[in-house]
């Protein structure tokens, strides 16, 4: 059976970047990887960041689905089309507003049930996590982490211990807040990722998951997260990142918790990656001109005018 794999995590988490050291890793030693992207919306920016694998021989899927059934039937037509390969090792990256309990669901139907078995569920979650998160965020972000074999925090070079504990903590409360008994301390790999050794990588793939019980909300998928798609963008990187600031720091915006996407730069393309806690780029041999912003309750009126304005002042 082929063993497959659950890299969830809150939204700008950054799990993209951990599948790819963690593909990488499993790659090179030989095993035959295939990788299943699912994003939240009509359009998957994080798809064109795996070129580097596909190069290496992974074999890639998307599923972009704008609602949840229509999410569940292409999500099982694709890990049957990646069962039908022979692999050893499947990776799901889902949306960072995705409940861990659908990716179970899915793999006890026929045939998936047959062909797949659990490996590990691994949770990414942010060594510097922002306070002040909503009721339904604190709840996506228990149901991440609660059945998660590992957890890994990200940024852990950028994040002081006092911000460290901080997380840790936040994380506890949530847990409390819905009636899980897990609690996290000394079992979170808290380490830059570029310190990561094939130890830490075998522990990975063998760590499995834990269904731990808490209070489940109903409704948060019908909530308030959205996303807002820009395509082909008339800006300048520097105008680009300039409008990203203002739209962090701007609380009629609503809650804008990550903007990613591609803006074309001197015949390449530019990767844009932002966070309330900063913009980072770079640059990418394929791209596509659109930028994606991802939220609660965000306010499309009033961040169409910052796009529109930025747009005019560089004709």
């Amino acid at each position: 059976m082929t063993k497959i794999d659950l890299i969830t995590g809150f939204l700008g988490s950054g799990k993209t970047t951990f599948l790819k050291r963690y593909a990488g890793w499993l790659l090179d030693q030989g095993l035959k990887t295939g990788i299943i992207e699912n994003d939240f919306g009509a359009v998957n920016v994080d798809m064109l960041l795996l070129q580097d694998l596909e190069a290496q021989g992974a074999a890639t899927e998307m599923v972009a689905a704008a609602d949840l059934d229509c999410y569940r039937r292409r999500f099982k037509t694709k890990l049957i089309a990646l069962g039908m390969q022979g692999l050893d090792r499947v990776l799901v990256e889902p949306s960072g507003i995705y409940d861990p309990e659908e990716f179970f669901d899915v793999l006890y139907e026929d045939p998936l049930s047959r062909w797949y078995e659990i490996g590990s569920v691994i949770a990414i979650a942010d060594a510097k996590l922002e306070d002040g998160l909503s009721r339904d965020a604190d709840y996506l972000l228990v149901s991440q982490l609660a059945d998660a074999g590992k957890v890994v925090l990200s940024r852990v070079q950028e994040a002081s211990p006092e911000q460290i504990g901080n997380t840790i903590e936040h994380i506890n409360r949530a847990m409390e807040q819905f009636g899980c008994s897990r609690r996290f301390g000394e079992d979170i790999i808290a380490k830059d990722w570029e310190d990561l050794t094939d130890e830490d990588f075998r522990d990975l793939t063998q760590c499995g998951c834990r269904m731990e019980e808490h209070i489940k909300l109903q409704a948060v998928r019908e909530g308030g997260f959205s996303s807002l798609y820009y395509m082909n963008l008339d800006l300048t990187p520097q105008m680009l990142q300039e409008t990203v600031q203002k739209l962090f720091s701007d609380p009629l915006c609503g809650k804008v918790f990550r903007v990613k996407g591609f803006v074309p730069q001197d015949g390449e393309w530019l990767e844009i990656n932002a966070t309330r806690d900063g913009i980072r780029t770079q640059h990418i041999g394929r791209g596509q001109n659109v930028v994606i912003l991802v939220g609660e309750d965000m306010k499309k009126d009033r961040i169409d005018l910052y796009f529109h304005q930025t747009e005019s002042r560089g004709e």
